[in-house]
């Protein structure tokens, strides 16, 4: 599994690996969920809530980006996946 970190600002996928924003992960990945909603990073903000599985900070984000759920879902392209290596760019 990905770690926090990794989960949040993963790009993309290189067949079983992630593909991490390195420079993103390093200025804002000690950044809370709410932190890098603030900051406008939603889709990094949608990534952690989605990670923690936090209800409440799911609905958050969604409120915060005036979106519902399901679309944060399908705009964002957010979920669960059983990754186990990570490719740094």
């Amino acid at each position: 599994m990905l770690s926090r970190e990794d989960f949040v600002f993963t790009i993309g996928y290189d067949g079983p690996a992630a593909v991490v924003d390195r420079q993103a992960k390093r200025k804002y990945g000690k950044l809370s969920t709410r932190e890098l909603a603030g900051k406008g990073l939603f889709r990094a903000a949608y990534s952690s809530a989605v990670y923690s599985g936090n209800q409440e900070d799911i609905r958050f984000v969604a409120d915060l980006a005036q979106a519902d759920i399901p679309a944060m879902d399908r705009l964002f392209g957010v979920f669960m996946v059983d990754v186990k290596r990570a490719i740094y760019i």
